[in-house]
Formats: C-alpha cells, sequence, structure tokens
C-alpha cells in the first residue's frame, strides 16, 4: 500500500520568541556499546571509545579508503538500528523507567531538525532528510533513516584523511571494534531526552578521579557479567530468543567529560568552531580536536576544552532552540494523532517538513515495547502500595 501524505510542519514562526531560551540540564550517562567485526550483529558492553594517542612529532596518515560507515546501526542491524541502545541501557541499568522520556533519538536527527528551524547551523546548509518516527504511550522514537548509510572509497577516490587519522591518533580499547556509541540522557525545556551518539576518543588525563571512579562502580558490573552463564545474561538483560542481536561483556565506562570529538582538515582552511558547536552542544562533548595536514602531513594537534564555547553557542541560539522544542512537540502531537506512526520529510523543493504515513515494521522486538507500556507502571504502582 503506497503511502500516504497526513500534513505539513511549518517552521515555528519565532519572530517574538524570548531571548533567554531552554538550555540542556541534567546531563547523564546512562549506557555505551562497541560494534565488534562480526559475521552476525554483535556489541560489546559497556565498550569504550578509542584512546586519544596523538604523535609528539608530525605525523604522515594515509587517505581514507575502503568501508566507510555514515549510519553504522543501520548497517549491522538493518531490522532495529536501536535495538541495541536498549539492549545496553537494561543492562547497565535493568530497572530504568523509560516512560519518563519524551524522545529517544540518535544525534543526527536533532541536528538535521536544527538545520531546518535554522539553514546556518549546519556547514552545508539545509540538505533533504528523511526520519522516521514512532510513538508508544508517552514516549517517542525517531529513527535515522538514510538513502545510503554506508561507502567505499576507492584506490584512486579522495575522500580526506579523517578516518585515517583517527587510527593513527588513536588506540582501541575493544578488540575488533568498529566504533563506540553512547546513551546519555537530559532535559530541554519541558522535554527529557535520549540521545544516542557515536564518540570519536577519550582523552586519559581529563578523566581524572570521576572516570577511575566510574571505572570502579562498573567493576562490579563487568563481574557480574563475567559470572553470568548466557542464559542468565539474556534473562537479565531479557533478551528474546528471536532477537540476532549478540552481546558480550568488554571494556569500561568512561566519564563524558572525557570523550572527544576530532575534525580534520587541509592546513590553508582553518575550522571554524561554530562550524563544530551544534554537533558538540547535542552530545555535550566537552573536547574537540581540529587536526590539519599538508597532503597528509598531520602537525601534533591539541585537545581543546570547549564547554564555555557551548554554553555561549546555546545563549546566543536560544530562539533557534526554542523553535526546536516546539517543533519536536508538533512532530510528536501529528504523529501521535495518526496512530502513532509517521516519517517527517524534508526534500529541498519546499520550506515545510512533510509528514507521511509510515508503512512496515515496528522499529523495535516486542519485548521492548512492554517497557514502554503504561499499564506496567500502574501495576507496579499497585504493587508498591499493598
Amino acid at each position: 500500500m503506497a503511502s500516504i501524505r497526513i500534513a505539513d510542519i511549518h517552521r515555528p514562526d519565532l519572530t517574538n520568541s524570548e531571548k533567554i531560551g531552554p538550555s540542556i540540564t541534567d546531563v547523564e550517562h546512562l549506557s555505551s556499546y562497541n560494534w565488534i567485526e562480526s559475521s552476525t550483529p554483535t556489541i560489546a558492553v559497556p565498550g569504550c571509545p578509542p584512546l586519544w594517542s596523538p604523535a609528539k612529532t608530525p605525523k604522515k596518515v594515509a587517505k581514507d579508503s575502503g568501508l566507510i560507515y555514515i549510519a553504522q546501526n543501520a548497517v549491522r542491524h538493518p531490522e532495529s538500528p536501536l535495538e541495541p541502545l536498549f539492549r545496553s541501557l537494561y543492562i547497565e541499568n535493568p530497572l530504568y523507567n523509560i516512560r519518563l522520556v519524551d524522545l529517544i533519538t540518535d544525534r543526527n536527527n536533532i541536528r538535521k531538525l536544527l538545520s531546518f528551524i535554522n539553514p546556518n547551523l549546519s556547514k552545508n546548509g539545509l540538505e533533504p532528510f528523511t526520519i522516521g518516527v514512532e510513538v508508544t504511550n508517552n514516549t517517542a522514537i525517531f529513527c535515522r533513516m538514510e538513502a545510503e548509510t554506508c561507502m567505499f572509497i576507492g584506490p584512486h577516490e579522495f575522500r580526506g584523511y579523517g578516518h585515517e587519522f583517527e587510527k593513527a591518533f588513536t588506540t582501541t580499547q575493544v578488540s575488533a571494534s568498529t566504533g563506540h556509541h553512547r546513551i546519555i540522557s537530559y532535559n530541554l525545556g519541558d522535554l527529557k531526552f535520549i540521545v544516542r551518539y557515536e564518540t570519536d576518543a577519550y582523552v586519559d588525563e581529563l578523566s581524572g578521579v570521576q572516570s577511575r571512579n566510574v571505572e570502579l562502580e562498573n567493576g562490579s558490573l563487568l563481574s557480574m557479567m563475567k559470572t553470568m552463564s548466557l542464559s542468565q545474561l539474556e534473562s537479565r538483560s531479557r533478551l528474546p530468543a528471536e532477537s540476532k542481536l549478540v552481546m558480550k561483556e568488554e571494556g569500561k565506562q568512561v566519564s563524558i567529560q572525557s570523550t572527544l570529538e576530532i575534525k580534520t582538515r587541509v592546513a590553508h582552511k582553518p575550522i571554524n568552531i561554530q562550524e563544530v558547536l551544534p554537533q558538540l552542544w547535542v552530545s555535550q562533548t566537552p573536547n574537540l580536536v581540529r587536526a590539519y595536514h599538508k597532503g597528509g602531513l598531520f602537525e601534533p594537534p591539541e585537545v581543546e576544552a570547549v564547554t564555555r564555547e557551548i554554553t555561549k553557542w546555546e545563549e546566543d541560539h536560544a530562539s533557534d532552540l526554542r523553535g526546536l522544542v516546539i517543533l519536536i512537540k508538533e512532530i510528536i502531537r501529528v504523529a501521535r494523532e495518526n496512530d502513532g506512526n509517521a516519517v517527517i520529510k524534508y526534500d529541498g523543493r519546499s520550506d515545510n517538513l512533510e509528514v507521511w504515513r509510515r508503512n512496515g515494521s515496528k522499529m523495535l522486538p516486542d519485548d521492548l515495547y512492554s517497557k514502554l507500556d503504561n499499564k506496567m507502571e500502574s501495576v507496579q504502582a499497585i504493587g508498591s502500595d499493598s
């Protein structure tokens, strides 16, 4: 059955917007995992980002080549790109009440919606995009939908040095890892978000006591997981027998304060930090490396602490962030009124978001929907009163 266009959503009118906008508060790390190179979809929980290990002298790096992931979760687990988020969350936080969350999403979706609000917030301006939406009771899920989830760079193509730079200037902490993903929660305005994003690396010397404490706290998690049989692990995380996602225990948690975003560019085209701040703001990533090269030869880069810049960016874009909250609420409202399923499209031909009815399979395995069921909350509340 063909999809049906059910609504248009206009860009919020922000002409009379207040100067003080919503700010991100109550940031909390929830879980993390690494994708593992395997013939079956496999994640390591909690995993670990690569360790920032810079060269002390100029270093030549090969150009990027081979397979490059655009949306690795969709490549590795196309049946349910969001399932690893939930599985890692309930392994590390078995009693987490996800019914209190308004929106679960990848960072990329928020960046796209921010670009719709203000095209100047994206380096390449406002480009076409598609986002899948599913609303269950009080919680909305935004699923990233890409025309291409990966690309292959041939031996005679040139797409820069970014991926090879990361390999050369970081040290992998989890064997056979192909990417580290983190899940955090925070409040923005009157909405509670869970956001998943990929982390390039972490800086050991910035972790300090807090990171070591996190590692000690999670030592009990890893000890517990190591002593559990596979059946016990499946029971604890309530893995359905039909799930194709394999999980293993490996790695360690590192604090948000130690996480790092890496950007590379040719030396004569400096990276304006304003290009990067929207991305850092969405994931609350506090450290940045801007690495420059001449023909692939990189000078030793420095780690920049950018928390103040992120806070200033948030203050300066109060109107845009107010518009973002309004837009997200409207998307959720329209989807909820249409059986909780929708696809949001921006095609570049009009100045609106098109809302289409979403057909096809559910975004999550059946057992995970029980976590979003208000009836479960009522049963637990009755039980606690007895």
